[in-house]
């Protein structure tokens, strides 16, 4: 997917003006936050935040050890009978893949969800070698035929209307018009159960992989990741580094507050371990089984004071409790990757330089790490990529200027009484609410207050004054 984070702001105030991801996002986004809220409640706040806590220490202990977990995995799954790789860039990737693909004869591939493939583009590198690749998760289905991207983490088509899919759906595929999403749920099962039947090759992700088992870890709520990993002859699972666990133990406290965070379940559907391919005796399952494990910049971002971020799990929980995303969607983002979470790791797996509004992109109400099941401090980080941003000089001239006057006035107390003198006067009795040049995005869309008809210092020496010429007449007396 080709990086377009520089254009967040622009691409904002399009989705912002655009009704239908108004209603689909707010939507869409509240109800995910509201169960998420119950979710993590049940039975009581006490539990869903200890367990929160406990999920936390498990992935920064996981961090803490990463190259000896991983190497760990490594020969557990090998000892399954798994293929396990190593990809350091994208184009590594889709070499591997395009080779085993080749090697095995595959023409037909069934993906179940995946946002390190999103990463990657590697539905584009398969399809240039004459490979046909079908999405078999619902949203990341409509996002293929609607030749788009996804927009969130957990709901791909979260921007969009039943309307929308509804009309998409007649359009590309031929469905008969209807408004019942179940009708509309069927119709498309019935379209790809035969790529399931027909796949030479399933493409999964990898929610964890367990290096105490060496076994790959998937929850699914549509049953299509089971499928995926199962009917076809080969199964390739493409997995980030930073996804390895430790513990069965601690998979179990995860695979919890996953679900819960994401779409408010007590859990998914569907919870898969992949052990390995199918062994002689067994009716079903993979012939080969290959692990791609996925550095892609990770190894950059664990070596800096960002490491934290690796710790997410996906969920989106903080997309949906951003009142940015909220407002804007995921496409705005210009990349894989959208909002608090997104902010963060775009940056620094792109380069700043081609995502310098990113980090702007939030109010700091601390909403995401409120929500997130790990507790990652993200306001800490977009604060620590703003600084980053200023030390590079990535940031805007006009505010550069605009900055340096405010502290030289705010460093002298004569200075800052007549600022305050000025900005009162003019925008009680001049600009009123419009403000001029970038002062502007703030009275575009609110009003600002009056301010006070005295200062505070003023106030302070008015009562300085009484109070001594109290104090001086009753002396007197």
């Amino acid at each position: 997917m080709k990086v377009e984070s520089q254009n967040f702001i622009p691409a904002a105030q399009i989705a912002i003006r655009n009704p239908n991801i108004q209603e689909a996002v707010t939507t869409g986004t509240r109800n995910s936050y509201v169960k998420r809220n119950l979710a993590m409640s049940t039975p009581t706040l006490e539990h869903g935040e200890a367990m929160r806590q406990q999920a936390a220490e498990a992935k920064r202990r996981a961090l803490r050890n990463l190259p000896d977990l991983l190497e760990k995995a490594e020969a557990n799954m090998k000892a399954n009978g798994i293929t396990v790789e190593w990809a350091q860039s994208s184009q590594e990737v889709c070499r591997l893949v395009v080779e085993i693909a080749k090697k095995h004869n595959v023409h037909l591939v069934a993906k179940s969800k995946s946002m390190v493939t999103e990463e990657v583009a590697l539905n584009d590198v398969l399809e240039a070698e004459g490979m046909e690749v079908i999405e078999t998760d619902l949203g990341e289905f409509i996002v293929q035929i609607g030749k788009t991207h996804p927009s969130h983490l957990l709901a791909p088509i979260i921007h969009m209307t039943k309307p929308e899919i509804r009309d998409l759906m007649v359009k590309e595929l031929g469905m008969t018009p209807t408004d019942d999403a179940g009708e509309m749920t069927k119709f498309a099962q019935a379209h790809l159960r035969h790529y399931f039947l027909e796949a030479d090759m399933g493409i999964s992700g990898g929610n964890f992989i367990l290096a105490e088992t060496g076994s790959i870890c998937l929850v699914t709520n549509e049953g299509n990741g089971r499928m995926c990993t199962t009917l076809p002859r080969v199964h390739i699972a493409i997995v980030g580094i930073e996804k390895v666990v430790e513990t069965v133990k601690d998979y179990a406290t995860l695979t919890q507050v996953l679900p819960r965070s994401g779409t408010g379940q007590v859990m998914t559907v569907y919870t898969h371990m992949i052990n390995g391919p199918r062994q002689p005796g067994e009716s079903d399952g993979p012939e080969h089984v290959y692990v791609i494990l996925v550095d892609n910049g990770r190894t950059n971002i664990y070596d800096t004071d960002y490491a934290e971020a690796l710790a997410c799990i996906r969920c989106g929980a903080c997309q949906n409790a951003c009142p940015v995303y909220r407002s804007t969607g995921g496409h705005a983002y210009g990349w894989v990757y959208a909002g608090p979470i997104g902010a963060i790791v775009t940056p620094l797996l792109v380069g700043m330089e081609n995502a310098s509004p990113l980090p702007q992109a939030s109010s700091l109400c601390g909403a995401c790490k409120q929500v997130c099941p790990v507790n990652i401090d993200i306001p800490r980080m977009l604060l620590d990529l703003r600084h980053d941003l200023v030390e590079r000089g990535e940031t805007s001239k006009i505010w550069d200027i605009g900055i340096k006057f405010w502290a030289i006035g705010n460093k002298s107390p004569r200075l800052f009484q007549i600022g305050g003198a000025m900005a009162r006067f003019g925008r009680n009795h001049v600009l009123k609410n419009n403000f001029p040049g970038p002062l502007g995005g703030w009275t575009d869309y609110r009003d600002f207050p009056n301010f006070a008809p005295k200062s505070f210092h003023q106030l302070w020496k008015e009562r300085q004054a009484a109070k001594n010429t109290n104090n001086g007449g009753a002396n007197n007396g």
